[in-house]
């Protein structure tokens, strides 16, 4: 089971970095993040997931990327939003499908730590840790963190 969850977080981030070298070029220096992040997502990650050692790492770094490029994408895709922008076009001409990926690509690397760490009982939830390391809390407030510093950074330093 473990190794069909790391090929298919290999299959995603190679997918996405392949996706985004067509889109963004090493043209310019701004490429670069995309490219490192697909280098890390494809060649690194799925090793550092194979170990048992190193999954907790390859877990935050995994979900650190994920909300890295949610946040991006998503500024990208407010940032050039059409004035007749409709339901349609938000969710199928914007960078939405793609940090749906994203999220899929997170979800398997969850799955993975889980695996490894968390006995597979129905009753295993970690109740009343919501907010705590690695549960889905902490992800969310870290999202809202990183998005906050980015917008006040977008906002501050135009």
């Amino acid at each position: 089971m473990k190794i069909s969850l790391i090929a298919a977080l290999f299959f995603l981030g190679l997918g996405g970095w392949l996706l985004h070298l067509r889109i963004h070029p090493l043209d310019e220096p701004a490429d670069y993040l995309p490219f490192i992040s697909g280098v890390i997502s494809v060649i690194a990650l799925p090793v550092m997931f194979s170990r048992r050692g190193s999954v907790g790492y390859a877990y935050v770094i995994n979900g650190m990327l994920a909300i890295i490029g949610i946040i991006t994408m998503s500024h990208f895709s407010l940032a050039h939003l059409a004035a007749n922008a409709s339901f349609s076009n938000i969710i199928l001409k914007s960078t939405f499908p793609y940090s749906v990926i994203l999220l899929g690509k997170f979800m398997v690397g969850k799955c993975i730590f889980d695996l490894e760490f968390f006995p597979m009982e129905e009753g295993a939830a970690r109740a009343g840790r919501f907010l705590r390391y690695p549960n889905m809390g902490w992800w969310f407030v870290h999202l809202a963190a990183m998005t906050a510093v980015y917008a006040a950074g977008n906002i501050l330093w135009r």
